[in-house]
């Protein structure tokens, strides 16, 4: 990205090929990261898009003074526009939409969310770590793909308030289970509280402790390959071993979700290198190449990588 012969140039978080750029006109780094540009969401601190934020650069492509690309024709000048239309020629040429604090509002309007649900999460906007909660958007295509898929076993690993349990558990048949792995004793009885209100108590089975114990424990009582669906939302340094661990726990052809696997765009900055990025990183580098699962990465929320498991 630094190099005067780069084709690239960041416009409203998109990477968009333009003309060869001088490396000292490079914008700052804070805005490499996609998510760095959109502040706290009022539903809880999510790394998404907010539609009361509005930025403007000083003139357009970062005062780049010559803008004569394609792309400047098809969505006008940085300084009006709230969404930008990437083209790759790698690719074809691919129009590709990234969401605008408005766009993504749009799609926030068209979310079914159970009332329950939207009470949960408004008092979890309040709590310490509110931003780990999974956005209403991810909550609904995590409860689809268990109705699709039809399971009636789920694990989760991860619970923080319980947002995404309640989500899965409502769709659940009265005779299915879901395992809530969680550590922290405070965020599970704001869980178990909404479990309760929302009568799927008896569908949930919450393990209090540590997850990978929880899911050893699993394996040890001779439930391998019983599981239908499975989502990882905790420790990030710890996602390749609980996948591990849920593989063998989901049968063939059972879904395990992975959540942040965009990491608010660090992963694909080389010049971020702390232990999580480095870790989610790695673990997306190799479930690239994991021959054990199919495989598809969804720019939903902060990313989420849904497996199949063959």
């Amino acid at each position: 990205m630094a190099m005067a012969s780069s084709k690239l140039v960041l416009h409203h978080g998109s990477i968009l090929v333009h003309e060869p750029v001088d490396s000292r006109l490079r914008p700052p780094r804070g805005l490499l990261h996609f998510h760095s540009l959109f502040a706290t969401w009022a539903t809880g601190n999510k790394a998404v898009q907010n539609s009361s934020v509005r930025w403007r650069c000083s003139g357009c492509c970062f005062q780049f003074r010559t803008c004569s690309c394609k792309w400047k024709r098809l969505v006008g000048s940085c300084s009006t526009s709230e969404f930008v239309i990437a083209h790759d020629e790698n690719y074809g040429n691919k129009q590709v939409i990234s969401l605008s604090p408005r766009l993504y509002d749009y799609i926030l309007k068209n979310v079914r969310e159970p009332e329950i649900l939207r009470q949960l999460r408004e008092e979890t906007a309040s709590m310490r770590g509110s931003q780990m909660q999974v956005s209403p958007d991810q909550a609904q295509l995590l409860a689809m793909l268990v109705q699709i898929l039809g399971a009636e076993r789920c694990i989760e690993v991860g619970v923080y308030t319980g947002y995404s349990s309640l989500a899965i558990a409502l769709v659940l048949p009265e005779s299915g289970c879901l395992v809530a792995c969680e550590r922290d004793a405070k965020s599970l009885e704001v869980a178990k509280k909404y479990y309760q209100l929302a009568g799927v108590s008896h569908k949930v089975d919450v393990k209090y402790g540590l997850a990978a114990d929880t899911l050893h424990s699993l394996i040890l009582n001779g439930e391998a390959g019983s599981y239908d669906f499975a989502f990882i939302d905790a420790e990030k340094r710890m996602t390749r071993k609980y996948f591990e661990l849920l593989l063998q726990l989901v049968r063939v052809g059972g879904l395990i979700v992975i959540d942040n696997v965009l990491w608010h765009g660090k992963v694909a900055d080389p010049l971020v290198n702390d232990a999580r990025t480095v870790s989610i990183r790695n673990f997306n580098e190799q479930l690239l190449d994991d021959k054990r699962v199919s495989i598809s990465m969804v720019p939903i929320g902060d990313g989420m990588t849904i497996c199949r498991k063959r």
